[in-house]
């Protein structure tokens, strides 16, 4: 695997893969990778030549310095992981290689969906997200970028900025990852304890709920007994949960047959920030 630490370092290399037309896949990461990250990569190796992952902690996408802060950066074991994984390229660079201008503004026009769900919760993080996200595209020049299903709005709001910008990019949807539990896997998983961890399963549970109901009972009644549900959960506290049109991310009232629908769900337990989602048709 090379691992690269400079734009230039990286470009100079991927510009012999352009030449020789090779498909060149980006998996971009903030670190911390377990099993869901590697199954992004494994998902990229079938389509691509080149398989290059990113590693950063993005500064401009976290609205609280606390959580910027407490971010895992367990670099080493993640760069052994990514080389049994056989990535091709790590890309590893600083926040001043990635922002040289500190002041650097950027702000993209997301229909809305920077302003509901993640977007309320976390005012500012979508625009941050697209403006790392930007960079590293317009720097890899991917074929195809992988994307975990576990952030569904983020990647609602990257296919979104591709149709702004028109690039040639295919973004690839990749299933979310899950314990023997069910439990969503996650780079902010080990800051739980193991009750917490078996208390978090209550939003799998939740999502499965609302799946299994989901033709059988009226939407509003399935929000109303699946937000019961996760309430009555111990060590729960819930922020919110949403039966969504997968591509608006609009809350649904009735059941078009002719949409897809996903329930968003989001909790805090033992104070750490938890997201799950699960599409239902």
């Amino acid at each position: 695997m090379r691992i690269f630490k400079t734009k230039k370092e990286l470009q100079d290399y991927l510009e012999t893969a352009r030449i020789n037309k090779q498909k060149i896949a980006l998996i971009p990461t903030m670190g911390a990778l377990h099993a869901g990250h590697i199954s992004l990569l494994d998902y990229a190796k079938p389509l691509s030549e080149i398989t290059v992952c990113s590693i950063f902690v993005n500064p401009t996408q976290f609205n609280d310095p606390k959580d910027l802060e407490k971010y895992p950066r367990p670099l080493e074991q993640d760069i052994a992981l990514l080389e049994v994984a056989k990535c091709d390229v790590l890309f590893l660079p600083s926040v001043e290689e990635m922002y040289p201008d500190p002041d650097e503004q950027w702000h993209i026009n997301l229909a809305g969906l920077d302003e509901i769900w993640e977007g309320e919760m976390r005012p500012g993080h979508f625009q941050g997200v697209t403006q790392v996200v930007y960079k590293l595209f317009s720097l890899v020049q991917p074929d195809i970028a992988c994307f975990g299903q576990k952030d569904f709005q983020q990647v609602m709001v990257i296919e979104h900025m591709i149709k702004v910008k028109q690039l040639p990019i295919t973004i690839a949807l990749c299933p979310i990852i899950r314990d023997e539990h069910g439990l969503a896997l996650s780079s902010r998983n080990m800051r739980l304890s193991e009750k917490g961890k078996h208390q978090a399963l209550a939003l799998f549970r939740t999502l499965q709920f609302i799946k299994n109901n989901f033709t059988s009972k009226p939407l509003h009644e399935i929000q109303i007994l699946a937000t019961e549900q996760l309430e009555a959960s111990d060590g729960i506290a819930l922020e919110y949960l949403a039966i969504c049109e997968t591509t608006t991310l609009q809350e649904a009232n009735t059941i078009d047959a002719n949409k897809k629908y996903v329930a968003l769900v989001t909790a805090r337990v033992e104070d750490v920030r938890l997201i799950d989602n699960m599409i239902l048709n």
